[in-house]
């Protein structure tokens, strides 16, 4: 068995819980994982009122973050780009003496309710996945973090009755573990249009 050697640090953020039949499920298995921080952001900052040294500190103290949300309008809930906004400071995050997330790994676990096709230069969205993510794709660049591809569920609201909802978690649950023991292909998990995208040879033996 291999040890864990990475600590992961997933930033939940979800407005609408009650309604989650995705996400909800996804983050309450990412609870259990070992190794791994789960945060409910909404659940933590009701009122918004971010404590900024709280999460400085819980960015430190891990080796990849995790962004885990419902694409909402081709971005994140607010509350996620509310911590983005306070939490990422200059001389913390970036700049002259910012460099307190360099060489650490950051993803994104994101549902989304339109069809993987949708998402295409030809397709309703107009835009890949990847793409409508460039925003913190470049943050993960300017504070020197790895940036690993999107780990998605399309077709979302129809997930659970076409029963791909299990499978998904699992395949999650791979991929945290994978993380943690540092035996994920961070390089090829960098390059594809999706993380879960022949998701077992990214995880070397």
């Amino acid at each position: 068995m291999v040890e864990a050697t990475k600590k992961i640090l997933v930033l939940y953020a979800h407005p609408s819980q009650e309604r989650s039949e995705i996400n909800k499920p996804l983050f309450d298995a990412t609870q259990h994982q070992h190794n791994v921080t789960a945060v409910d952001l909404y659940a933590e900052y009701p009122t918004f009122r971010i404590n900024i040294d709280k999460e400085q500190q819980r960015l430190i103290e891990h080796d990849v973050i995790v962004f885990m949300f419902p694409l909402y309008w081709y971005s994140t809930p607010a509350i996620l780009k509310e911590w983005q906004d306070l939490v990422l400071e200059y001389n913390f995050a970036y700049g002259a003496d910012g460099n307190a997330l360099k060489g650490k790994t950051f993803l994104c676990a994101i549902s989304a309710g339109g069809s993987e096709t949708a998402y295409q230069h030809d397709g309703y969205n107009s835009f890949t996945l990847r793409e409508l993510l460039s925003p913190l794709e470049q943050t993960a660049c300017l504070t020197g973090m790895t940036y690993l591809a999107p780990f998605a569920l399309f077709c979302a609201r129809s997930a659970f009755e076409e029963n791909r909802l299990q499978s998904h978690i699992e395949d999650w649950q791979r991929v945290l573990t994978a993380l943690s023991n540092d035996t994920l292909d961070i390089a090829h998990a960098s390059t594809l249009p999706k993380l879960n995208e022949n998701l077992l040879t990214l995880i070397k033996d």
